[in-house]
């Protein structure tokens, strides 16, 4: 049984670095002022979707992503490892938009893209942490969700059988086909990039990066379909221009604070046995550990 599997991924702003300017007068995020990465737990959702795809020959794994033109850039990460290709949608009405927005804009893409069997995504965005995107995707698709996945253990007969982390433990649960599953970080890391891969499909660009490429450069690519990203505007995805962006996004943002935490007193211990035995017993004591 192959399958047609798309990976939602966003990339995000690394909020290891945020800063004074990293928020904008509107309140939304300054993603020019901050170097951009591909969303941790995507990465862990993209490695499920690449197992997937190893373990039912001629299935497909396309990437979606909503944001700048310049997120293609993790579509090509994804191609490196495995996925066969990727779509950014990117609008400038698409702009500022919250998870309601969000969720809304990637709906009317699944729906674009129609052929699909199985969604899966992270389990949240460091940039905003709400885990709300993948499972407000399925609810506007009315179509299963599993949620907190660690391991997607096998597709058969119309249903997909899912290991979830919880809080107390874990369960195995068995949804139907087409659904969305979202990914938590304790899954396997993705795979690294495959050296082939990467040379075959350094060149690959979406159309807006075509434009800006030599004419040479451009019919190189022409000449390639299989370096022809593809790119997608709200218009083409039939999305209601009062849904999208800041318009369809009820969630404001008053502030940002990068929030730095220091220790307010230190202990050192000599390599000595009976002073870390006591320090363990202090930290159990106070309940810092255990």
């Amino acid at each position: 049984m192959s399958l047609n599997i798309v990976v939602l991924a966003k990339q995000v702003p690394d909020t290891r670095n945020v800063g004074k300017d990293a928020m904008k007068a509107d309140g939304t995020i300054n993603r020019a002022a901050l170097p951009a990465i591909f969303n941790p737990e995507d990465l862990n959702a993209l490695e499920q979707a690449l197992r997937l795809k190893e373990a039912h020959p001629g299935s497909t794994v396309t990437l979606l992503t909503m944001g700048l033109p310049r997120a293609s850039e993790i579509i090509r990460e994804a191609i490196y490892r495995g996925a066969d290709t990727g779509i950014v949608l990117t609008d400038r009405a698409l702009g500022g938009a919250d998870t309601l927005a969000t969720s809304y804009s990637l709906a009317q893409a699944v729906k674009k893209i129609a052929n699909y069997d199985i969604i899966i995504g992270g389990r949240q965005a460091i940039d905003g942490d709400t885990a709300q995107v993948g499972p407000q995707i399925a609810e506007k698709l009315g179509i299963p969700q599993v949620t907190y996945a660690e391991d997607i253990v096998e597709v058969k007969d119309g249903h997909v059988v899912v290991k979830r982390r919880l809080e107390n433990g874990v369960e195995t649960v068995k949804a139907p086909l087409p659904c969305v599953v979202t990914v938590n970080g304790s899954a396997p890391d993705c795979r690294p990039r495959n050296a082939q891969r990467l040379m075959k499909y350094k060149y690959a660009v979406s159309p807006s990066e075509k434009a800006a490429l030599p004419q040479d450069k451009q019919d190189f690519v022409d000449a390639r379909p299989y370096l022809q990203l593809k790119e997608w505007s709200a218009a083409f995805v039939d999305a209601d221009p009062e849904q999208i962006g800041l318009a369809g996004s009820p969630t404001k943002v008053k502030a940002i604070e990068n929030v730095v935490f220091t220790a307010k007193e230190s202990l050192r211990l000599d390599n000595d046995d009976v002073q870390i035995e006591n320090l363990v017993k202090e930290l159990i004591a106070n309940h810092t550990i255990g």
